[in-house]
């Protein structure tokens, strides 16, 4: 029996006023509605592996390319002498072995850190980027080698 139909010696009753929110049509708008179905962000995340993993496999080869290149780096100021050498060359080279040596240091931590931590949805940016960082001081090293000024 429908609230608007009277019963037997009773006048009808009002109907119930509407909340604002269903009066103006927003909340039944599509927009509203989420698109996919969202999961927890504690849930285990099954990619979680894959930004560590890259960057395992590009650090491989990175590194030792890095700290190669780094290290014949000083063949450059082999026509010059230890005095003859441009200002330029001297402070790429300083910058070149103070990447590596601090570089590494960084390299070593995010990487460490991409791994351990926990392998839920709420950490997948952040392993992204500390996997993205890690692979930070190996290129630098390496564009600040091929682009070394002139003796």
């Amino acid at each position: 029996m429908s609230p608007q139909q009277p019963v037997a010696g009773r006048p009808p009753r009002p109907a119930q006023p509407l909340h604002p929110a269903y009066t103006t049509g927003y909340a039944a708008h599509p927009a509203y509605a989420a698109a996919v179905p969202v999961a927890p962000l504690d849930r285990r995340d099954p990619m979680a592996w894959i930004a560590p993993t890259v960057a395992t496999v590009l650090l491989v080869l990175l590194a030792p390319t890095a700290v190669i290149f780094g290290g014949f780096s000083a063949m450059a100021t082999g026509g010059c002498g230890s005095d003859g050498c441009s200002q330029a060359l001297k402070t790429s080279l300083s910058l070149i072995y103070g990447t590596l040596f601090f570089g590494g240091i960084l390299t070593h931590a995010a990487w460490v850190t991409a791994w351990a931590l926990p392998w839920t949805r709420r950490w997948s940016v952040t392993r992204i980027w500390l996997a993205a960082l890690s692979l930070v001081p190996p290129l630098l090293v390496l564009l600040l080698v091929f682009t070394l000024p002139a003796p």
